[in-house]
């Protein structure tokens, strides 16, 4: 199994939209690196939802339901269908992500602008753990 971090703007689409929505095809992705990212994620990766420019947090795992297919708006580019799995207990922001010494590899903190972004296990465990105040 993967791990991946997806941005969103939650004024555009939030993680309460995907939860009412149950399911989403995650589109609009206009980047090769995070094209890329998208073409390597399978069935049953975990995904940390991340709410870019408005709160600046993680806040919660989906998952990805159907691997990548071309996108329909424009097939150069390819979509995922991902479906909402747990709302963290605490979202974790990003000055909580940048403040903390192990997570400085970190691709949010490395890489800030990708909005497909592959997470190493050690990192998605650590980001649920501070979540559970641990």
């Amino acid at each position: 199994m993967n791990y991946w971090l997806m941005k969103s703007e939650p004024d555009v689409y939030s993680w309460d939209d995907l939860v009412r929505d149950k399911k989403a095809t995650w589109d609009g992705v206009r980047n090769y690196q995070a094209r890329n990212n998208l073409k390597a994620m399978k069935k049953g990766d975990l995904v940390l939802i991340y709410h870019s420019n408005i709160g600046k947090e993680i806040v919660g795992i989906a998952k990805i339901v159907k691997e990548n297919f071309p996108d329909p708006k424009d097939t150069d580019w390819v979509v995922v269908d991902i479906a909402p799995e747990k709302k963290l207990k605490t979202p974790i922001t990003l000055a909580q992500v940048k403040a903390d010494k192990r997570l400085t590899e970190m691709a949010l903190v490395k890489a800030q602008r990708l909005s497909v972004q592959p997470v190493r296990k050690e990192e998605f465990d650590l980001v649920l753990a501070l979540s559970e105040g641990k």
